[in-house]
């Protein structure tokens, strides 16, 4: 369980240091790659084909890498996943100057993606599930909090990194970056010290484990229906933040300057977030915290499909952006609280499938639609479903007769 040395604060913040260095070199390479192949072809084609395989692999491997979190040492598949990574990468680098032809490298550089995303779903799960063996109970919210408001950092400033190291370099630098920082960032995990989960030890074929976590996670009232909740939170942010760059270019104008605007803005407010959730700490109670934000993300959702001119928007994207991180952290925090360490790894898994299968779901649907029906009402349609969820919240009576779980 939970170590209760004094030094569990440092510990957890220079864990928290090393995800976010590896972090940031995945997104540097993940951005220059999507921009790398859209200025090389044009093609949407190419673009969708490098956005499945950034999303796909990472679903497929999420529910084996769950399994193995919870059958192995977190810290050591935390790290396998980070070398098999920069090894694919670093292969990369030095097969690139031989590639002589564009489809070819196209083609490797699909692979290499391939690869990543299957080495980001083993990581994934791993990492959620470290995060309670470091921090005690009471303190999850705010820790995962911090942990929101460092990936947001990093997120934000991976795009302009990208954008400056292709401008002045090439594609292999971003590529030694990532190298570096997964070295770097390997480095300090292993110098940290991480308590041991149970594990069980009657192990069994991978997919009865699989099927044992969906099992487990579904016959929770709670956690199979924050799962769904998740997800369908997922796939109704698409329309406002996952085509915010559609809807601005058609409403207000396509210009450099409103299109920067709406990425600072958008990843000011979700740092915002961040910084708030972890020194409040949240309600008492997760769920409150969850619904009271989600209806929050719905009510903006709606607004920002309102909108009429573009610095009202901004405002609302920027408040927006805010209950990004408090629904996403209250969601991870319910689930360390609630589900059994020796399961954890499974469950994580179940919600990175989701995440990572909703969200590409949600753009196949809402990108095409977006050609037939005006952006501006599927927003707002978003919106207020996103709202009628938050009211009808399916597990809060059941919580209501659960103080204990609250």
């Amino acid at each position: 369980m939970i170590s209760e040395s004094k030094n569990w604060k440092s510990r957890t913040i220079l864990f928290l240091v090393s995800q976010c260095i590896t972090l940031f070199g995945s997104t540097l390479v993940q951005m220059a790659i999507v921009w790398f192949v859209t200025l090389k072809t044009s093609s949407g084609v190419w673009v969708a084909a490098f956005t499945i395989c950034s999303y796909l692999p990472q679903f497929i491997i999420s529910f084996i890498g769950g399994v193995w979190a919870d059958r192995y040492s977190r810290k050591m598949l935390i790290i396998a996943a980070d070398s098999i990574i920069a090894l694919v990468t670093l292969a990369m680098l030095l097969v690139m100057p031989h590639i002589t032809t564009e489809s070819t490298l196209l083609g490797s550089l699909l692979i290499m993606s391939a690869i990543r995303s299957l080495g980001a779903g083993v990581q994934t799960p791993a990492v959620n599930a470290v995060v309670p063996l470091l921090v005690p109970e009471p303190q999850l919210m705010r820790f995962n909090g911090i942990n929101a408001t460092m990936q947001s950092m990093v997120q934000f400033a991976a795009p302009a990194a990208a954008g400056a190291i292709l401008s002045l370099s090439t594609l292999r630098s971003t590529l030694l970056i990532d190298i570096l920082t997964a070295v770097l960032g390997i480095s300090l995990l292993a110098c940290i010290v991480i308590p041991k989960h149970e594990v069980q030890k009657e192990k069994v074929p991978v997919s009865a484990d699989i099927k044992i976590g969906i099992q487990y996670a579904f016959s929770s009232k709670m956690i199979g229906k924050l799962l769904v909740v998740y997800g369908l939170f997922i796939f109704f942010s698409v329309p406002a933040g996952f085509l915010a760059q559609l809807f601005v270019s058609r409403t207000f104008g396509d210009t450099y300057w409103y299109l920067t605007a709406v990425e600072l803005v958008g990843f000011a407010g979700m740092i915002a977030g961040g910084l708030i959730i972890s020194a409040w700490g949240g309600f008492k109670s997760r769920i409150k915290t969850l619904t009271i934000a989600l209806a929050a993300n719905g009510l903006l959702t709606a607004m920002i499909g309102l909108s009429q001119s573009f610095m009202p928007y901004l405002t609302m994207m920027l408040v927006y952006g805010i209950t990004v991180p408090v629904v996403q952290t209250a969601t991870t925090t319910l689930i360390q609280e609630k589900v059994e360490i020796s399961m954890q790894g499974r469950v994580f898994g179940l919600l990175n499938s989701v995440y990572s299968g909703f969200l590409p779901i949600g753009m196949a649907i809402f990108g095409p639609l977006a050609d037939k029906i005006a952006l501006q009402w599927i927003i707002i349609g978003s919106g207020v479903v996103l709202i009628l969820i938050a009211a009808t919240c399916p597990f809060s009576k059941h919580f209501t007769h659960n103080s204990e779980l609250i």
